[in-house]
């Protein structure tokens, strides 16, 4: 016996889960949806843990947007907790204020400063590199060498396994080189951190598809590809997976987390150290771009504004992706981006399935970019379907 459905959508992440609810309520659709993991939420998914401590389940999720659109879509789903996440780096036996702004320029210069200061003396020790085509020769010619070592090249390289002259120069492009004393990560409009939760915030989309949205986890799409009728896949995975790797596996890194929780007493004792009771570090996300085989410990807690005597903080360790690892990073790297071309002309020409999300279209985007793209697939299903 077969299973009737309009949609079948592969994935519960973001993607999944706003075409599921936006097909379900806005155009009454019936769906599927197939995860194969044993949880909603793709990487976003967080829980309690043993110490009641709310983690990020698969890295931090630090949720910020430009968009009206995007912020009121998924303020249907979920309140919202205001935050400014700030990280630090260690590195010289000392923590930075990353990323590099005035604070971390008078720290390294060992006296007051002042941002006409800090421009001449970057200015001074910057590379001249007309057009920087790979994150090495974009870092030198903002910072010069000094500061591209202390701060970029390490981590990158344990992060991607590559050297950063062998990545686009979006890579390290991502992080902003500020004169003046901001000290923010992150610069959008709307920053802030589901009150109750990521996972919670997806348990309320697939509550608004009703009985329009069925869900199976633990399952393989291809499983349930001979049980089921639709007229429609919509395809969160790897593209290259998709098509049975028939141009070659694309290349991805992988992560493992490991985690270690600390009860109050312990937090008390490390206070000198934490600078702010309760807590194990002394910021949200510390960076450990040289010593150390991981890249950053996260302690989001201080970002969810969770009251809880415990906390717990997660190790974050780079891995080469392979079997019985999850894909997180599509390399941004030439040979990578020719190898993808070919997938993405054989995606075009699948009129049956739409490909969304980081994984199907090979390329890093933030949560609200995801959610946008999956916006805009859906209207373009819905004038499609019109009569």
């Amino acid at each position: 016996m077969a299973w009737d459905f309009d949609y079948l959508i592969v994935g519960a992440g973001f993607s999944g889960l706003t075409m599921a609810e936006r097909l379900a309520t806005q155009m009454g659709a019936t769906c599927l949806v197939v995860e194969r993991r044993g949880h909603i939420g793709g990487n976003a998914y967080d829980r309690y843990d043993d110490h009641g401590v709310l983690i990020h389940a698969y890295g931090p999720h630090y949720f910020r947007t430009n968009s009206p659109r995007i912020r009121e879509y998924l303020s249907q789903f979920t309140d919202w907790h205001p935050v400014d996440y700030k990280i630090l780096s260690w590195t010289h036996g000392a923590y930075w204020p990353f990323p590099i702004n005035l604070n971390t320029f008078e720290q390294l210069i060992g006296k007051p400063s002042t941002p006409e200061e800090m421009v001449a003396t970057l200015d001074q020790w910057k590379v001249r590199i007309e057009a920087p085509t790979n994150s090495e020769d974009l870092i030198l010619s903002q910072v010069g060498r000094r500061l591209y070592e202390q701060f970029f090249e390490g981590y990158t390289l344990k992060q991607w396994h590559r050297h950063p002259r062998e990545l686009d120069a979006s890579v390290c492009g991502r992080i902003p080189i500020r004169t003046n004393r901001d000290d923010r990560y992150l610069t959008e409009d709307f920053q802030a951190l589901p009150t109750a939760g990521y996972t919670r915030l997806f348990e309320r989309m697939l509550a608004a598809c009703g009985n329009r949205a069925k869900i199976l986890l633990h399952t393989d799409y291809r499983e349930v590809m001979p049980h089921v009728n639709f007229h429609h896949m919509i395809y969160t995975g790897p593209v290259d997976e998709y098509f049975d790797h028939c141009e070659g596996r694309l290349p991805y890194r992988s992560l493992r987390f490991e985690s270690e929780s600390f009860t109050a007493g312990q937090l008390t004792s490390r206070a000198s150290i934490s600078r702010k009771k309760g807590f194990w570090q002394p910021a949200m996300q510390v960076n450990f771009p040289n010593d150390h085989a991981y890249t950053r410990i996260v302690e989001i807690k201080h970002a969810t504004g969770q009251l809880c005597e415990n906390s717990t903080i997660v190790r974050e360790y780079p891995e080469d992706f392979g079997p019985g690892k999850e894909a997180y990073y599509p390399i941004p790297a030439a040979d990578a981006a020719t190898l993808y071309a070919r997938y993405k002309a054989r995606a075009d020409a699948e009129k049956t399935t739409s490909f969304i999300g980081r994984l199907a279209t090979y390329k890093y985007y933030n949560m609200d970019q995801i959610v946008g793209m999956a916006l805009a697939e859906f209207e373009k299903i819905r004038r499609a379907t019109s009569p």
